[in-house]
């Protein structure tokens, strides 16, 4: 399985729950399937902008 299919098939599974990723997600699987990212660095951008602050430093 190449990355373009395993990505359609991770993608698939997640709409068949009924949800659906964000664009920022999507762009995200697209640089990853050309090869100009690696996974590993589109999961340390998706936690740079998800990040979860603890309850004290919340707005």
């Amino acid at each position: 399985m190449d990355r373009e299919q395993a990505w359609n098939y991770a993608l698939g599974l997640i709409r068949v729950d009924g949800l659906r990723p964000s664009e920022d997600f999507l762009l995200l699987v697209e640089r990853e399937k050309r090869g100009e990212i690696t996974t590993g660095e589109m999961l340390e951008l998706l936690n740079q902008k998800y990040v979860q602050l603890p309850p004290e430093r919340k707005r």
